[in-house]
């Protein structure tokens, strides 16, 4: 796993003014991407047919975003 940011490798590092986004993890082969799309795909129908929407430019009409300024996470947090 490298300490780098994807903004970093991607796009030169973060502006003063930015605040960095994405991490750079590597995780090791899963097989042909089919299989993960069919998930992340599934997903999204869920989420559309719990808020009612029947297209994707509907979502932020029919949903409230709420910002999380402090959480866990033990997949990138040491």
């Amino acid at each position: 796993m490298s300490s780098d940011t994807a903004m970093h490798k991607y796009a030169g590092g973060v502006a003063s003014y930015r605040a960095s986004e994405g991490k750079t993890v590597e995780v090791p082969y899963r097989g042909p991407i089919e299989g993960t799309m069919q998930e992340i795909m599934g997903g999204v129908r869920s989420m559309m047919t719990y808020i009612g929407a029947t297209k994707l430019k509907e979502v932020p009409k029919r949903t409230t975003f709420v910002r999380v300024s402090a959480q866990l996470n033990k997949v990138f947090g040491g």
